[in-house]
Formats: C-alpha cells, sequence, structure tokens
C-alpha cells in the first residue's frame, strides 16, 4: 500500500533513503519516469529494484523524475507510451518537465487491432435498468428542460433574463420539469449563410436543440440575423413531440416585451412537459460523454482508467462512450491497457469499419494538432498531466466511428468526435453530438457543469479532494493510497452513471452550473 502523507509530513521530507515505491509509481518497468506520489526534495536517494537514483532537484508532487538517462531528442515514456521527446540530455533522477520535455510531433505509425480486448457484458450488467425520459424519435433523455436556444448573440441577454424568471420556487409545482436553460453563444450575427462557421454554429445549436434532455424549446432571436431563426427548428432533425415556440426581440417590440412574451409561452409549456414522467430503459441506450480538464499527472493514472473501466462495462451491453480532444489522443500505437493490469491484452483481426474509423482518428488528430503544437507545449508548462492525462477514458474496446465536431452521433460503442482541447468547447460539442450523461476527470478542480446534461466529476488526487470537497462527486486518489482499486472505482462510477441518469442530482447541478459553459467551436471567417 502507497502511503499518502499529510501536509505537514509533506513539508518535512529532507535529504533521505527512501524506496521508490513508497515516494512514487512506476507503472511500466520499462518507464523512462516514475510518478511522485509526494514532494521529493533534491539529495533524495530512491532505492530502486536495480540501482539508487539521487535526485538532483526538488520534484513536486505528481511530477516526474527520470529513472533512467533519456537523451536529447529521444522519445521519453511513460505507462509504455511516448509522452514527449527529450529537448536535452536527462539524467537520471532529473526533473522530467517543460524545460527538457517538448511535444512529440513526429509522423505515428498507425496500428488497428491489436492491443484490445473483446468487451463482453455480464448477465447482470445485461439486464440493468435505469430511469428516463422517452422521446418520439426513439431517443432517450435524462432530464425533461425547456430550452431557449439563441441564434444570435444579439439575443443573449434576453433569453438569459427570460430563463432566469423560472429559476427557484417558480418550478416548485412542475415535479417533472427539471428547469428552464438559455443556450446563448458569442457569435452569429455576421456569420454567412452556408460558410464553414456558420454550418458548424447551426449544426451545434441544432445538437441541442434535438436533445432528448429538451422536451420544450423557446428559439429566441433578434429578427435581423442571417441565420434565421427557422432553420433552428425546420427539418426532420427535431422530436416531433418537441413543443416549439419561436420568439424575435424585434417583432416583439423590444427586450421588455419579449420578456413578458416569453414568459407566458413558457408558461404554456409548463403543464404538457410536466406530463411527461419516468419509465424503465435498458442501460444501453445511455450515451456517455467523457472529458478531462484542470488535469494532473495522477490523471492517466487513477480517474481516467476508472473511467474507462465504466465505459467499458457500459459499450459492452450496447451503449455508447464518447471521446473528445482530437489534439491529445496522441500515441504511436494502440491504446495500453489501464496501469493496474485490469485485463489482458491481446491481438484481434481489425475489421474494415475499425481501420477507417482509425484512419479517420488519426487524420483528424494530425489536422488539430498540427496548428497548435507550439500552443500546447506552452500549455503543458501550466498543465502537468498534459503528455498523460488522456490515457484511458474508454479502452480497449474497437473504435466504432469517428465524428464532426458537434456531429449527431448514431453508432454505438466507443466513438470520438472531433473537438479541440479546450474542455468547455468539446463538452459542447459532445452534449451536441447526443451525450445525455457527462463524466468529468479533473485533478485541480474544474468546476464545469454542462446542462442539459448531468456532469459527475471525478477527481484524481485525495488532496484536491480535500480543499474541493463540495464539488467533487467521486473521489478517485483512493486508487494511489491503496484503499480501493481501480475496478473498486470504477464500479463505483458505473452505478453514479446509472443514478444519475434516472434522476440523481450532481453537485455541478446542485449549484445550478451549466448554462454559461455552452462554448460552441469557433471555426471560419466571419464578417
Amino acid at each position: 500500500m502507497i502511503e499518502i502523507p499529510s501536509s505537514k509530513e509533506r513539508r518535512a521530507v529532507t535529504k533521505t533513503n527512501v524506496p521508490l515505491a513508497d515516494r512514487a509509481l512506476l507503472l511500466r518497468p520499462d518507464d523512462d519516469v516514475a510518478v511522485t506520489t509526494r514532494e521529493l526534495a533534491s539529495g533524495t536517494t530512491a532505492l530502486t529494484a536495480t540501482d539508487d537514483l539521487v535526485l538532483s532537484s526538488d520534484v513536486p508532487r505528481s511530477h516526474k523524475p527520470a529513472v533512467r538517462p533519456v537523451s536529447a531528442g529521444d522519445a521519453v515514456h511513460g505507462c509504455s507510451q511516448t509522452i514527449g521527446r527529450a529537448t536535452a540530455d536527462i539524467a537520471a533522477g532529473e526533473h522530467v518537465h517543460s524545460p527538457n520535455l517538448g511535444m512529440d510531433v513526429t509522423e505515428r505509425a498507425y496500428e488497428f487491432g491489436t492491443g484490445r480486448t473483446r468487451l463482453t457484458a455480464s448477465a447482470a450488467d445485461t439486464a440493468r435498468t435505469f430511469q428516463r425520459y422517452h422521446r418520439e424519435n426513439g431517443k432517450i433523455g435524462t432530464r425533461n428542460f425547456i430550452g431557449v436556444p439563441t441564434l444570435v448573440n444579439c439575443s443573449a441577454s434576453s433569453a438569459t433574463m427570460v430563463a432566469d424568471q423560472f429559476c427557484g420556487f417558480a418550478l416548485e409545482a412542475f415535479e417533472n420539469v427539471d428547469g428552464v436553460v438559455a443556450i446563448t453563444h458569442q457569435s452569429a450575427r455576421g456569420l454567412v449563410p452556408g460558410s464553414e462557421a456558420a454550418n458548424a454554429l447551426v449544426r451545434t445549436l441544432m445538437g441541442y436543440a434535438q436533445h432528448p434532455n429538451f422536451g420544450c424549446l423557446l428559439v429566441l432571436g433578434l429578427g435581423c440575423e442571417m441565420v434565421p431563426v427557422r432553420s433552428l427548428v425546420d427539418g426532420p432533425s427535431l422530436p416531433t413531440g418537441t413543443i416549439v415556440h419561436t420568439l424575435t426581440i424585434q417583432d416583439a417590440g423590444g427586450v421588455g416585451a419579449t420578456l413578458r412574451a416569453g414568459a407566458e409561452r413558457i408558461k404554456e409549456m409548463l403543464p404538457k412537459l410536466d406530463q411527461r414522467c419516468r419509465a424503465l430503459a435498458p442501460i444501453s441506450e445511455l450515451v456517455l460523454g467523457v472529458n478531462c480538464g484542470c488535469s494532473d499527472d495522477f490523471s492517466g493514472i487513477t480517474a481516467n482508467p476508472a473511467l474507462g473501466h465504466a465505459s467499458d462495462r457500459l459499450v459492452a451491453t450496447g451503449g455508447t462512450s464518447i471521446l473528445a480532444e482530437a489534439p491529445e489522443v496522441s500515441r504511436r500505437r494502440a491504446p495500453a491497457h489501464p496501469p493496474c493490469g485490469l485485463r489482458g491484452r491481446r491481438s484481434l483481426p481489425a475489421r474494415p469499419d475499425q481501420v477507417e474509423a482509425g484512419t479517420r482518428a488519426g487524420r483528424r488528430r494530425h489536422a488539430r494538432q498540427q496548428p497548435v503544437a507550439r500552443q500546447q507545449v506552452r500549455r503543458a508548462e501550466d498543465d502537468p498531466g498534459e503528455v498523460s492525462r488522456r490515457r484511458r477514458q474508454g479502452r480497449p474496446g474497437p473504435l466504432t466511428a469517428v465524428y464532426e465536431y458537434a456531429e449527431s452521433v448514431t453508432d454505438r460503442g466507443f466513438v470520438l468526435v472531433d473537438t479541440p482541447g479546450y474542455a468547455p468547447v468539446a463538452v459542447t460539442g459532445i452534449v451536441a453530438g447526443g451525450a445525455n450523461v457527462v463524466c468529468f476527470t479533473t485533478g485541480r478542480g474544474s468546476v464545469l457543469g454542462c446542462r442539459p446534461t448531468p456532469s459527475i466529476k471525478l477527481a484524481t488526487n485525495n488532496e484536491m479532494v480535500d480543499r474541493m470537497a463540495e464539488e467533487m462527486d467521486i473521489n478517485c486518489g483512493h486508487i494511489v493510497d491503496g484503499t480501493a482499486t481501480l475496478t473498486d472505482v470504477g464500479d463505483e462510477t458505473f452505478e453514479r452513471i446509472i443514478a444519475d441518469a434516472s434522476g440523481g442530482r450532481t453537485i455541478s447541478e446542485e449549484l445550478d452550473l451549466g448554462q454559461d459553459e455552452f462554448i460552441p467551436s469557433q471555426l471560419g471567417t466571419v464578417t
């Protein structure tokens, strides 16, 4: 068992001889770096299986000391994966971080059908159900919201004020209504219809408009936007049972008149929406979105693998798990099995559709990563977990499909949505794709919510939970301190997904977070 010391004990760490396993994790025998579980002072001698490792500088908790020399230009490995390239010679015992570690932007040799295991659900998991809202297009909702989407930023304040009239006790009489959500953004007035930017924004807004967690919509516009209000609700994609009203500020007579008219329309919707009740559905109808942000080097050791275990269990039943942030899915070979050896690896033949999905994923990763390589290196200085935190959030099952940003996800299984690495933009893209539950792993304390979808926060370490206990839903730090296994926390996460999909409240929902985190990806030219 690895002991996690108190803050006082950590400050008292001095130059001493300690077994490496008592102070750091070496995830694979052939790794070039370990991950510290507490601060280590310069001069500390770590006793390894083959040699004594003397630290040449202070190494903070969750950072990486080199366990063997690495030459400038060589790949640096952690968890048997390339985590970057040495920008200078690195001696054994040296702190490996941004001054001597850069991104590995070399070409990847992609492999398909390797390093994965067939996912088989237990009979008990296959029989599991959750309480859902059924929509007439066959999709399944985990919440029952009224949405107030805007096509242009000029109507954002009005939409927010309309929604705010239904906060607190205003909905107390409507037990089955979860709230009224304004969907606002900073774009659209100058977007040219049919342009890449306009298409991406409309696709994102349409994804939210047709999201099964919305039972009613009040689409609010200014009245002179280049992308008309009706474009959001016309067409076959919107569920036929969705109650829809449209309103423009100019036609209504200004902001005050819009607030009154909007409130009246929502009051008409509430009794109808409240008549819709939850009923049982198999958990295979769940669409899980997975993401991480404000990460640390424990993300790839605790929370991400635990979430990957829960994701595997869901996918094995026929459910869907969506991964995002294409620039950070950066590996030379197929994904590794989880750090704690959750299951063995064996190669399986790759089907043509898996090769196609894998090839497309590689192209999207490359396209996203190349223009931002320098920015990613700078970001890594502020994010010590950048190079390893994506290690596992849903594997080792095969990648089923790859989607454009905010594209509606129709395939079951483990899929990738092409989003940038910024968490609110990425989560917006996967919710627009249809995620009806989101799990978000964090090592330094993200507080992101994503209404209309519940967001379950998974903390990577005990210290952050001690500081932010009121913000975190699940503590995965117990994997490092030895009080729980990866499987234990993964199973806890799986159960929490089902419970919250059935109406359980996440902390971000209790705090009423998630309305302002709707941030569509910025593409193309604005006139």
